[in-house]
C-alpha cells in the first residue's frame, strides 16, 4: 500500500514553481532558513558575552554550546547530502555506542530520572531513535526500513538497561510519531503541534517551580520530580526576578543558589535548560533559547526532505526539549553536537532522488510524483 509520504507541504512548494514561484526554489528556501540560523546562534553567543561582561559570568559554556550546535548542523547537511541513508543510520548506531561506552551519561547514585547523566543518557538515545527512524524514511528497501525501525526499538531497550525510564519513554514516544508521519499530508500543522507540546511542557515545569499548579497535582509532580530538583528551579525563579534583564550572569548559578550550595556533588546547575537561562541570562536568554528551537522547526519545514523525515526529527528535537526542560541534558556537548546533527540530517538535500520528495537533484523541473510520493514501479 502505497505511503502518503509525498503528499505534504511540498506539494505548495511544487504549485508555487509552476505559478513562476522561482523564487521559492529549494536553494531558496535553504538560504532562508541558513541565515535564519546564522542570526538566531549569533544572538545567542553575543547575549552571553554581554551578560557576562555585565555580572562577571562565564559564558564559555554557552559559546561550546553554539558551536557544538552549528558544527554538528553543519556536518549533518553534509553528511546527509552524500549518505542520506547511511549517515543518519551511523549516527543512530554512535549514539547508541556512546550511551554504553561512557559510564558517565548513565544514571549515578545520587540522581533519579533526568536529572545529571540520566538526562544525558535520555537525550543522547532520543536523538538516536530519531536518526533511525529518518534513516528508516530515507530508505526504499523495506527490509532495511525494517531493521532501522527495529534499531530505533533497540534505543528503547538500551534505556530500559540502563534504568533510564525517561529515554524509554522518549524514544517509544519518536517511534509512534514517526510511524504515524508517514500517513500526515502536510508538514506544516504537525511541525506547529510540536512546538505548541514543547512550548506546553515548558510552562507546565515552569509553573511548578512557580507553585501555580494546584495543590494536589503539584505535590504529585513534585513527588515525581524529586524535592531537590524543584528546590533549584525555584532558586532559578528567585534569581530571574532578581534581575529580569540581565540575568545573573552566565555560569554563576551555583554560586548564588542556596540548594546547590548545601549539596555535595553539586554540578552548579537548575537542572533545567529554560530556568537557567532565566536565572542566568534573563528574559532575552529565554526568548533566544526558543528562537534557536523555533528556528530549528523552521528549518525543517523549509526542508525538501520528505514530509515523514522532517516530523520525525521534530518529534526527536521536541522530545529532547522536554528532557532538557527537566534536566541538563544540554550541558553535554555530545547532546548538543547531536540536536544539531539530527538537524542537519533532515534537511540536507541528497545528490539522490529520495522516495517522496517533490523536487530531485534536477530541481522541480521533475514533475510531481505518482500519489504516495514513490517512482512507480
Amino acid at each position: 500500500m502505497a505511503s502518503a509520504a509525498g503528499q505534504d507541504a511540498d506539494d505548495d512548494h511544487r504549485r508555487n514553481v509552476s505559478q513562476g514561484g522561482a523564487r521559492d526554489r529549494p536553494s531558496d528556501r535553504r538560504v532562508v532558513s541558513d541565515t535564519a540560523g546564522v542570526a538566531v546562534l549569533g544572538a545567542c553567543a553575543t547575549w552571553s558575552l554581554i551578560t557576562a561582561t555585565a555580572h562577571g559570568g562565564r559564558p564559555e559554556g554557552v559559546l561550546l554550546a553554539v558551536l557544538a550546535v552549528a558544527a554538528g548542523y553543519a556536518a549533518g547537511r553534509i553528511f546527509g547530502a552524500l549518505l542520506p541513508v547511511a549517515a543518519p543510520c551511523a549516527a543512530a548506531l554512535s549514539g547508541l555506542c556512546l550511551t554504553v561506552a561512557l559510564p558517565r551519561l548513565t544514571p549515578g547514585p545520587e540522581f533519579a530520572g533526568p536529572l545529571g547523566h540520566a538526562g544525558a543518557t535520555a537525550a543522547v538515545l532520543t536523538l538516536s531513535a530519531g536518526a533511525a527512524c529518518c534513516a528508516a524514511w530515507a530508505t526504499p528497501v523495506p527490509a532495511l526500513r525494517l531493521a532501522l525501525r527495529l534499531l530505533a526499538c533497540g534505543s528503547a531497550v538500551t534505556g530500559a538497561a540502563l534504568g533510564s525510564t525517561t529515554a524509554v519513554v522518549t524514544c517509544c514516544a519518536v517511534l509512534l510519531c514517526s510511524l504515524a508521519a508517514g500517513r500526515v499530508r502536510h508538514r506544516g500543522p504537525g511541525l506547529a503541534g510540536l512546538a505548541v507540546a514543547a512550548t506546553a511542557m515548558t510552562a507546565l515545569f515552569w509553573a511548578v517551580a512557580g507553585n501555580a499548579l494546584p495543590g494536589g497535582l503539584a505535590a504529585s509532580l513534585e513527588d515525581q520530580l524529586t524535592p531537590r530538583r524543584v528546590d533549584l528551579w525555584r532558586d532559578a525563579l528567585r534569581l530571574a526576578r532578581h534581575d529580569l534583564g540581565l540575568g545573573v550572569g552566565p555560569g554563576r548559578f551555583g554560586e548564588l543558589s542556596p540548594t546547590a550550595a548545601l549539596s555535595t556533588v553539586s554540578d552548579g546547575k537548575p537542572h533545567s535548560a529554560p530556568l537557567q537561562m532565566a536565572a542566568e541570562q534573563g528574559v532575552v536568554g529565554v526568548l533566544l533559547l526558543a528562537a534557536a528551537f523555533c528556528w530549528l522547526l523552521f528549518a525543517l519545514w523549509r526542508s525538501s526532505r520528505p514530509t515523514p523525515v522532517v516530523l520525525t526529527a521534530g518529534a526527536a528535537l521536541t522530545a529532547l526539549a522536554a528532557v532538557a526542560a527537566v534536566g541538563n541534558a544540554l550541558s553535554f556537548t555530545a547532546v548538543s553536537v547531536g540536536a544539531g546533527l539530527l538537524a542537519g540530517l533532515a534537511t540536507a538535500r541528497p545528490l539522490v532522488v529520495e522516495p517522496g520528495t517533490a523536487d530531485g537533484p534536477s530541481g522541480p523541473e521533475r514533475g510531481p510524483l505518482p500519489r504516495g510520493g514513490r517512482p512507480a514501479a
